[in-house]
C-alpha cells in the first residue's frame, strides 16, 4: 500500500494483534532507514517491510524519445484541465535498485521482509536469511509460486485478480486472468510453503472462504483506505466512498505497471495510447502530476487504488477496522 500505508497504520494494525506492513516501494536507502526508524519509534512489535523487486529497463534512444513525447502529451493534457505542471526530464530521474533497499533492511535488522513485482536474486535471499529475516514473496500465477518456493522464500502471498493496487506479476505487461480463489486453491495443491491470500477480502465470509482453500494468513488492504491512519486525503476518501462497481478498473497509465483502482479523466485519456512508458519511468514521470492534482483536490488526475470488493471505507481507526473483522471471525459458526 505504498502511498497509503503509514507508520501510524502499521502501529494501529499491531494494536489489533495483526502484523502491520510498512510500504517502502522503491525508496532510496536513506528514506527506507528514516521510515523504518519512524515506525520503530511508535511500536515495539515486529512488522513487515515491503519492497518492489524489479529490473530497470535500459535507457535506450527509443525510450528517451518515447519519454519526451509522453511528457509533452501529459503536460498538454494537464493544462487542458487546469493543471499547470512541468514534468521532469528523463536525465533527472533517479531510480533506486532494490539491492540498495536490501542493504537498508539488513542495516535496520528487519526480520520480516515482503516483496512484490518479481523475485529476489539468490544473493539477496542469502543475505536476508543470514540476518534472520523471514521472506514473503508475492505470486499471481502458479508458475510464480513455484519459482518463489524453489528460491527458498518462506511464505507465499497469493494475490488474486480482485486485489487493489499494483499487480504483483513478475512480467509487467501481463495481467494473469485467473480468479483469486481458483489461483489460491491450485497454488495450495502445488507448493508446500504456507500461503497468505490477498484480494477481495472484506468480511468474515471471504476470509473463511480463503481459509477453506488453504490460506494460513490473510492480507487486508482496501478495507483500510478510509481509515484515520491512511495517507489518502479527504477528497480521495470521499471519491472512494462514492465509487460503484463499474468505476473499478485495471490501468497501467499511471505507473507503467497494471494496478486496480478508480477510473477517472486521466485513465480515460491515457489508457490504450502510446503514452505509457515502462515502470518505473511512467511512475516517475507522472509523480509531479499527481502531486499537483492532490494540491488542487482534483480526483481526475490522481491514482486512487482499490480492489473489487467495495466496503464503504469506514472513517475509523485501522485498529477498530481489523478488530471488528476479527470479532466477526470469532463469532462465525464455521
Amino acid at each position: 500500500m505504498f502511498g497509503v500505508g503509514t507508520p501510524a497504520m502499521v502501529a494501529a494494525a499491531e494494536k489489533a494483534g495483526t502484523l502491520g506492513s510498512l510500504p517502502l516501494g522503491d525508496l532510496t536507502y536513506e528514506k527506507c532507514v528514516d521510515i523504518i526508524r519512524a515506525t520503530k519509534a511508535i511500536t515495539t512489535q515486529p512488522f513487515a517491510a515491503n519492497i518492489f523487486v524489479y529490473d530497470t529497463p535500459a535507457l535506450t534512444d527509443e525510450l528517451k524519445h518515447q519519454y519526451k513525447t509522453t511528457r509533452s502529451f501529459l503536460e498538454q493534457l494537464a493544462a487542458q484541465h487546469g493543471l499547470e505542471v512541468t514534468l521532469p526530464d528523463i536525465e533527472s530521474i533517479k531510480v533506486a535498485g532494490y539491492r540498495e533497499q536490501v542493504d537498508a533492511l539488513i542495516a535496520e535488522n528487519c526480520r520480516i521482509v515482503s516483496f512484490t513485482f518479481g523475485n529476489l536474486d539468490a544473493e539477496s535471499v542469502r543475505r536476508l536469511k543470514q540476518n534472520g529475516a523471514c521472506l514473503i514473496g508475492t505470486c499471481t500465477t502458479i508458475e510464480e509460486a513455484l519459482i518463489l518456493e524453489q528460491s527458498g522464500i518462506d511464505l507465499i502471498c497469493v494475490q488474486g485478480i480482485e486485489a487493489g493496487g499494483h499487480r504483483g506479476t513478475f512480467t509487467p505487461g501481463d495481467i494473469p486472468s485467473i480468479g483469486g480463489m481458483s489461483l489460491l486453491s491450485q497454488v495450495f495443491d502445488k507448493v508446500k510453503r504456507p500461503l497468505i491470500y490477498a484480494g477481495g477480502l472484506y468480511d468474515a465470509k471471504t476470509i473463511l472462504a480463503a481459509r477453506t482453500l488453504g490460506a494460513k494468513g490473510f492480507q487486508i488492504g482496501s478495507m483500510l483506505l478510509g481509515s484515520t491512519e491512511s495517507a489518502l486525503q479527504d477528497f480521495e476518501k470521499q471519491r472512494l466512498r462514492q465509487a460503484q462497481e463499474r468505476d473499478i478498473i485495471l490501468t497501467n497509465s499511471f505507473s507503467g505497471r497494471y494496478a486496480r483502482g478508480l477510473r477517472n479523466i486521466y485513465t480515460a485519456a491515457v489508457d490504450n495510447t502510446p503514452h505509457i512508458l515502462p515502470y518505473p519511468y511512467q511512475n516517475k514521470l507522472t509523480g509531479p502530476l499527481r502531486t499537483a492534482a492532490k494540491a488542487k483536490q482534483n480526483a481526475g488526475f490522481v491514482s486512487i487504488w482499490a480492489g473489487q470488493s467495495l466496503n464503504g471505507y469506514p472513517a475509523i481507526s485501522t485498529t477498530d477496522i481489523l478488530q471488528q473483522l476479527i470479532d466477526q471471525l470469532n463469532q462465525s459458526p464455521v
